[in-house]
């Protein structure tokens, strides 16, 4: 049997729900990440619904790590957006967080290990820590 290596499965990337997503192997910093995604034709993830949420959850208990995802306010303080410039429409934020206002430098958001519970986003610099990130290929509009 051939698998083409064009293949996304064989290139790491998992399907659901008309996206594709890649967990990177390594750790960089938020815009390093966003670039490598860019590269492989995707974004950082933009979560739409508690499924997404969910899904991408149990890719981050698989990896076991911290994972970027594309929601940051790095144009207007305490205003999220997602990469794609759409605005937040569902919000899964860990208590106290965002904490707009106290630490003026938490501009970017990743998804950490938060024992039974879908509110695991989190803001911090996007320079000043390195983590996985998770990449989404949209298949359909």
């Amino acid at each position: 049997m051939i698998i083409s290596t064009d293949n996304p499965a064989v290139q790491g990337w998992r399907y659901f729900n008309h996206s594709l997503y890649y967990i990177s192997t390594e750790e960089k910093i938020w815009s390093e990440s966003r670039q490598d995604c860019i590269k492989r034709g995707a974004n950082l993830v933009i979560i739409n619904s508690e499924e997404e949420q969910k899904f991408v959850d149990e890719l981050r208990k698989i990896s076991y790590s911290s994972l970027w995802i594309g929601l940051t306010d790095r144009d207007t303080e305490g205003v999220w957006k997602w990469v794609d410039g759409t605005a937040l429409n569902t919000e899964y934020w860990y208590e106290g967080h965002p904490n707009v206002g106290q630490y003026e430098n938490e501009r970017c958001v990743f998804i950490f290990w938060v024992h039974n519970s879908l509110k695991s986003w989190y803001d911090v610099s996007c320079s000043h820590y390195m983590y996985h990130w998770i990449c989404e290929k949209r298949l359909l509009s």
